[in-house]
């Protein structure tokens, strides 16, 4: 699907269909009005008449209109000028892209005169290409046959009155950015079977062929070199090796600070010894949904060639129960020499992006930002509507919740606050990798890497409720790719 902008009158635009919106009190947008006047008032007369009710995500069709040049005008329910939000709006346009199917491969979606919170026309491109890719994105690559509904729009075109460069610059970076949500999509989508450590490091090499990009993929001689103990006993019960993904992208001056995304990728979360409920465990495929998005918004910002260095850090392997792999009650040095108490092989997560982290300040980073499947504990304080937010600079914390509100992809920001630590006290080891049970366990997960963050300024942000939906909606989000490109894109200026 690609993206452009058409300047013109309404009526005069030639496409295989032309989308306008309709309010909830039957009020025109601005084109649909002009619409409305070049074919006789068949608009108004359709909206009084009770076809269209302008209540949100409502449709009607309308084809051959006299004086229109678009061979069909779909007439879109907008809902109430007063709660038109950013959501309504994503809905709207993929509402319109979606209602034709494999019937037309040609789109005009008249919304820049749809009024989102005084958005500009360069938020409304951005988003309007993101809202459509996401209606063309097929899971179904791994099916005998594939899925026979589907969109077949080839050309998706926002429609101005003039020419306007912010239009086309967010369609740009909506484009990329969606480009870089379906890498995320298609990888965290993709079976334990296939995608395992060694397989994200071949795609880490794939992209860095495409998009010219450093890449270094270490593996486990090497992972024992630098001593990262803490990454490797989460490795050791499982078949499938470790593999540390480090990819470059310099887009800045080679003296330029590198912001640093590090993205936690365990291919398949059993629990380990502390074994998880049988119940959904097929979901734990997902576990890899930071690694996932670091490589996505590193194509993303290749593809947009973005004026800052960056660098991507994955820490992929398996947690698995074996007999060699790590128990309740071991005790493991990290990279950075603290030792660590395993109090539960579950909470391992935070044992291999700990070892990552400290790898990271190698590159004495402008800000680190780590994401990550972290925490039940997260979905139940925010659910899947926000990522959990924690941050030990304010700036940093600032510019990722800005970017989070400007992207439509909800952040919250969540305590650090040190008296956290206290749940953190081992016996016998300098941590545990777990606090009180059913005791703040989002923050605690952060207050344990923080320990290993000291001398940069990081932000990390849970993604367990946000990085993929369950029932019938099954699959990954794509999230936070919209966040963190919005950030970078923000940083480039």
């Amino acid at each position: 699907m690609e993206f452009s902008t058409k300047v013109g009158r309404p009526e005069t635009v030639k496409t295989d269909a032309l989308v306008v919106g309709v309010h909830a009190d039957g009020e025109l947008t601005p084109t649909a009005r002009a619409l409305d006047a070049a074919a006789g008032g068949a608009l108004k007369a359709a909206v009084k008449s009770g076809d269209m009710s302008g209540k949100r995500g409502s449709l009607l069709l309308l084809r051959g209109l006299n004086g229109v040049a678009a061979t069909r005008v779909l007439l879109v329910g907008l809902g109430g000028k007063d709660d038109f939000n950013e959501k309504a709006y994503a809905d709207a346009v993929r509402a319109g892209v979606k209602a034709f199917g494999n019937a037309v491969r040609d789109i005009a979606i008249a919304a820049g005169d749809w009024r989102v919170n005084r958005r500009d026309h360069e938020w409304k491109a951005h988003a309007l290409a993101i809202a459509a890719r996401e209606t063309a994105f097929r899971s179904d690559e791994l099916k005998s046959k594939r899925d026979p509904d589907g969109s077949a729009v080839e050309q998706v075109a926002l429609l101005l009155s003039a020419r306007n460069a912010a239009a086309e610059r967010g369609l740009r970076h909506g484009a990329a950015t969606a480009n870089g949500m379906e890498l995320t999509k298609r990888l965290g989508n993709l079976p334990p079977n296939i995608c395992t450590p060694t397989f994200l490091g071949e795609q880490a090499r794939k992209l860095a062929r495409q998009w010219k990009l450093g890449v270094e993929v270490l593996e486990t001689k090497q992972l024992e070199a630098l001593k990262m103990g803490s990454f490797l006993a989460v490795a050791r019960g499982s078949t499938q090796p470790p593999r540390l993904i480090v990819l470059k992208y310099n887009g800045a001056a080679a003296k330029a600070a590198p912001v640093v995304l590090v993205g936690k990728g365990i291919t398949f979360d059993s629990g380990g010894i502390s074994l998880k409920p049988g119940a959904a465990m097929d979901e734990m495929k997902f576990d890899m949904c930071g690694a996932a998005s670091v490589l996505g918004t590193m194509r993303a910002l290749a593809e947009l060639k973005l004026k800052l260095n960056v660098v991507g850090i994955v820490a992929a392997c398996e947690n698995m129960p074996a007999g060699n792999a790590a128990k309740p009650g071991d005790i493991v040095t990290s990279m950075s020499g603290q030792t660590i108490e395993i109090l539960n092989t579950d909470a391992e997560g935070r044992l291999i992006l700990c070892d990552a982290l400290t790898y990271a300040g190698r590159f004495k980073p402008a800000a680190v930002v780590d994401m990550a499947t972290l925490t039940g504990a997260c979905v139940v304080a925010l659910g899947n509507v926000n990522s959990g937010l924690f941050a030990n600079n304010e700036d940093l914390a600032g510019e990722l919740l800005a970017a989070s509100r400007s992207a439509a992809d909800a952040a919250w920001r969540m305590p650090l606050d040190e008296d956290y630590q206290e749940q953190l006290k081992s016996n016998f080891a300098d941590m545990a990798n777990i606090g009180t049970p059913g005791n703040a366990g989002a923050v605690t997960a952060a207050c344990f890497l923080a320990r290993f963050t000291k001398d940069y300024a990081w932000a990390h942000i849970d993604i367990a409720g946000t990085a993929w939906k369950s029932g019938a909606a099954k699959g990954a989000t794509g999230r936070p790719v919209p966040l963190l490109m919005q950030f970078l894109i923000n940083r480039a200026g």
